[in-house]
């Protein structure tokens, strides 16, 4: 039956009356919604609680029982080698300085609460104000990001379980704090703290590390030493005033900023504190505690820093295992190496070592420094210093090869270039040269252009990837003289990955923890990252070992034959001003690098001063002391394990390349040796082009003819000599300028002589002496091209000369005993007496016998000669004779020479060569002819660039 209403009135009441009801439904309908909702969330929550609860009363089921004598005393944990077996050092069983509650000074206490648990009086074990802040913290963090833990808290877990950041843990932390405060008072908890707390490395408990650190009872320190102790135990190694006091320092002004917040210090009180410089106020190291363990100190430095690095600060009171990679042959051969005097140059310099295995990153081996203490200064890992010429195959060849695939035999051109401030340290430029060359030699120029090339933001990130992290790159980092220190450590691992085809492992020297029911273990070994190709990596590698092969080479001498190595130098410099000023030598520098590998191990070893501003100051024990300490360490390893050598893989292919070809050329068979060289590329990337020598060019500059009727026409009242000579002059076109005339002497067969260059065609000789023999040469000259020489030769007879008797006063000469003694500008050659008559004035106290003899005796050496040949007589004559000597005696040099032998007076035989000391050698010489002395130079003394070429 259809009830719509008929008429148009009804049907609009209808409507009306079905929209009332439709509103008063609709709010109901929302109503029952939220309530819903509500209802759900309420029911959940009550359902998350009794989960929670019922959970936490499960973990707290399971939770240890609380135990006094854990409670006051650390657990003694273990340092063992990979054996797990063969302790290295335990833990916690170190002497402590325990002090009861009513013997720590108030202001003490108050530092420690303001810093650790300002409510530790008020709570019963957990801070619930506390822990609401901290869950808020996790929520937008994630969990484990801020913690909440009271001291019962910390007393507890460093007492009964496992540093670890999960649900388990501190559900049974909250349970076991809630018991300690039901059983013990506040001043017990508070003491059980004081005395267990880690320290620092080995020292628990405040008492000790005041004793350790100030020498001081806990009742005679002053409000600065009390907030340093204070604030150690959030990271103790890092906060250890000894190795770190500027860290240190900063926190401790924290816990006086913290007391003061609290009201337990006044601002006056806070202030003046901060003023005192922590480094002033612990122990001179001379008077520091000596260590109980110094077999492998270093090295177990390095793990408990390790520790701490990765989140367990405390776990070596918790009765652990500490299982190491430590090789304690390679510890005992650093050791031996850095204690060793001969390696160094002075007592003061210090060394930083760092032996890692090459195909997993372990540390094996660590040298701390020279004379190693307790917790000292770690130079292996705690001394960052600028790398010099060590960082260009992280910096500027490895990403070179990685990001644009260069060839070895890349061609860079090594010259003075305009915004490249530094120089190769020889100041010299080698043009076009491969980035193999570049390398082994060190030279910078090169290498801030590779750089240049790559680009600061991707030689940052393939540095990082090496675990360098760089900060801001500029050009002076390319050549290692920026911003950006780095540690030994560093340092081996990042040349560890070019040795391991560009495998990257992060030096550690912790492979695991086992825990105390001795079954669960926490893996510390690091995840390998690929941080290069492998074709990157062997390049660099076969480049490298160029560096202590080629004759260039920087690291020769780490060189050791028959090992397959590869590895880079590095040095530092202080700038020009600074040596000045401090008075520092020119062969003075800052910091000297050696970095190595072999397929088994890398080694990084830094040398210098702990303050920079100390200068290394030679080369034996100084410059080159890191190679030295790289080929001792080095050698002992590859005589216990024989290392393999490095594989070329098969992304590399080798080619000869045309060196300083651009872009790079294949050589032929007809290329020559000299211009070629054997180079790697990335497979896929050889030069499509092979050189082709060019052909010879057609000379095409003129012949310029020589000049003719060269003639010589003596004048023997000016006693001058005129010549004269023609010449044809080429056809103008084929030169600029003017036609010149080099003129020139030589003199009885010696050498020639300048005289001069004229565009005349004649020229007078002055000057002339009798009894010599003139030849002249003249050579055209148009620019650059010069002709053949044209060349006359005329011999001027000499003049009869006066017998000896007849004119003894004028002539006789100086020393008629003929020794030698005589000035070399008074000497005449002999020749002047072809007829058989001796030139008394060139003679020492000879007689001549007999026609055709022309057997003058020798001249004397002059000072810088060693003895002169003795006299020469022909035929059957004897040779003119001095002091009674037949055959003529040699003459002694003076002073700096030793006498030479007597001459041979025979046949005309030439005169006895001198026999003359401290290297020289006296020439011999023919009949007649002036007696010459020749002095062989001593060998200068090797300087530094002679025996090594450094590279900064």
């Amino acid at each position: 039956m259809d009830n719509t209403p008929k008429s148009r009135t009804a049907r609009r009441k209808q409507a009306e009356a079905d929209q009332k009801t439709s509103r008063k439904k609709a709010p109901k309908k929302k109503k029952g919604i939220i309530k819903t909702i509500i209802k759900t969330i309420v029911i959940a929550g009550l359902l998350f609680l009794v989960a929670g609860a019922g959970l936490f009363a499960f973990y707290a089921s399971t939770a240890p029982k609380l135990d006094e004598s854990l409670l006051k005393d650390p657990l003694s944990s273990k340092i063992t080698l990979a054996d797990e077996k063969t302790v290295l050092y335990e833990t916690g069983a170190e002497k402590r300085d325990y002090v009861p509650y009513d013997q720590i000074p108030d202001e003490l206490r108050d530092a420690i609460l303001a810093t650790e648990d300002v409510r530790f009086f008020k709570h019963h074990g957990i801070d619930f104000w506390r822990l609401g802040g901290a869950v808020l913290a996790n929520f937008r963090s994630g969990f484990g990001s801020q913690g909440a833990s009271t001291l019962t808290q910390q007393v507890i877990k460093n007492s009964f379980l496992k540093n670890e950041k999960t649900l388990k843990r501190k559900a049974q932390e909250a349970w076991l704090a809630f018991q300690l405060e039901r059983q013990y008072s506040k001043e017990e908890i508070f003491e059980m703290y004081f005395n267990k707390v880690l320290m620092s490395g080995n020292k628990y408990g405040i008492g000790t590390a005041a004793k350790y650190f100030y020498g001081k009872d806990v009742n005679e320190l002053t409000l600065p030493e009390m907030a340093q102790l204070a604030g150690m135990p959030q990271s103790p190694n890092a906060y250890n005033p000894f190795k770190h006091p500027e860290r240190a320092e900063k926190r401790r002004d924290i816990v006086l900023k913290l007391m003061n917040q609290h009201g337990k210090i006044t601002k006056n009180q806070m202030e003046e504190a901060k003023t005192v410089h922590v480094a002033q106020t612990v122990l001179p190291e001379d008077q520091r505690q000596l260590a109980t363990v110094t077999k492998y100190q270093a090295y177990i430095d390095i793990v408990m820093a390790e520790l701490q690095q990765k989140g367990y600060k405390d776990i070596e009171a918790e009765g652990v295992t500490i299982v190491t990679a430590m090789n304690p042959d390679a510890q005992q051969s650093v050791e031996q190496a850095l204690a060793d005097p001969s390696n160094f140059e002075s007592d003061t310099i210090q060394a930083g070592m760092t032996v890692v295995d090459t195909k997993t990153g372990e540390i094996v081996a660590v040298g701390g420094g020279r004379n190693y203490k307790l917790f000292n200064h770690n130079y292996a890992s705690d001394q960052k210093r600028q790398p010099g010429s060590s960082i260009k195959p992280i910096l500027d060849y490895g990403p070179a090869i990685e990001y644009l695939n260069w060839s070895t035999g890349q061609t860079i051109v090594d010259e003075k270039t305009k915004g490249i401030k530094a120089n190769n340290v020889d100041g010299r430029y080698k043009g076009a040269i491969t980035m193999r060359h570049a390398l082994y030699e060190s030279r910078n120029v090169p290498a801030i252009k590779a750089f240049s090339e790559v680009g600061t933001a991707k030689a940052a990130d393939f540095a990082q990837g090496l675990g360098l992290p760089m900060k801001k790159l500029n050009q002076s980092d390319a050549i290692g003289g920026g911003g950006n220190d780095v540690s030994t450590m560093q340092m081996a691992g990042a040349y560890a990955a070019f040795g391991n085809e560009g495998i990257y492992n992060a030096p550690h020297a912790v492979k695991k923890i086992i825990l105390r029911d001795g079954k669960t273990e926490i893996n510390l070994t690091p995840d390998p990252v690929t941080a290069m190709k492998d074709s990157t990596a062997y390049m660099i590698t076969d480049m490298l070992r160029d560096v202590l092969t080629a004759s260039n080479g920087t690291g020769r001498s780490a060189n050791i034959p028959g090992v397959d190595l590869a590895g880079k130098t590095g040095t530092t410099n202080y700038d020009a001003d600074f040596k000045a000023k401090n008075n520092i030598g020119r062969e003075s520098v800052p910091d000297a690098w050696f970095a190595g590998y072999t397929t088994d191990y890398t080694i990084a070893v830094w040398g210098g001063h702990e303050k920079r501003t100390d200068p290394i100051v030679g080369f034996p024990g100084g410059r080159d002391m890191p190679k030295s300490l790289f080929r001792q360490v080095m050698t002992d390893l590859a005589s216990a394990q024989s290392p393999g050598t490095f594989k070329q893989p098969s992304s590399v292919e080798e080619a000869a390349i045309v060196v300083g070809s651009n872009p790079l050329k294949l050589a032929s068979g007809s290329t020559p040796y000299n211009m070629k060289s054997d180079e790697l590329f990335v497979r896929g990337t050889l030069p499509e082009s092979t050189y082709v020598p060019p052909e010879p060019e057609e000379d095409e500059s003129f012949e310029l003819e020589a000049p003719t009727d060269l003639t010589a026409d003596y004048d023997s009242d000016n006693k001058e000599i005129e010549l004269s000579w023609n010449h044809n002059e080429p056809d103008s076109d084929d030169y600029d300028g003017d036609i010149v005339f080099d003129v020139s002497v030589s003199i009885d067969g010696g050498g020639s002589q300048g005289l001069t260059s004229t565009n005349d065609d004649s020229y007078t000789f002055g000057g002339v002496e009798p009894g010599h023999t003139y030849t002249f040469s003249v050579t055209a000259k148009a620019g650059s091209v010069t002709s053949s020489p044209a060349s006359t030769t005329l011999m001027i007879q000499g003049e009869e000369e006066t017998p000896p008797e007849q004119d003894a006063d004028d002539d006789q000469q100086d020393d008629d005993n003929g020794d030698g003694d005589q000035d070399n500008d008074d000497q005449d050659d002999g020749s002047d007496n072809s007829d058989g008559q001796n030139d008394q004035n060139n003679n020492n106290g000879s007689n001549n016998n007999g026609n055709n003899n022309q057997g003058n005796n020798g001249n004397n050496g002059n000072n810088e000669n060693n003895g002169n040949n003795g006299n020469n007589g022909n035929n059957n004559n004897q040779g003119g004779q001095g002091n009674n000597n037949n055959g003529g005696q040699g003459t002694n040099g003076n002073d700096k020479n030793q006498g030479g032998q007597n001459g041979n007076g025979n046949d005309g035989g030439s005169g006895g060569s001198s026999s003359g000391n401290s290297g020289d050698v006296s020439s011999n010489n023919s009949p007649g002819s002036q007696s010459n002395t020749a002095s062989t130079p001593k060998k200068p003394a090797a300087s530094p660039s002679d025996s090594e070429s450094s590279e900064d």
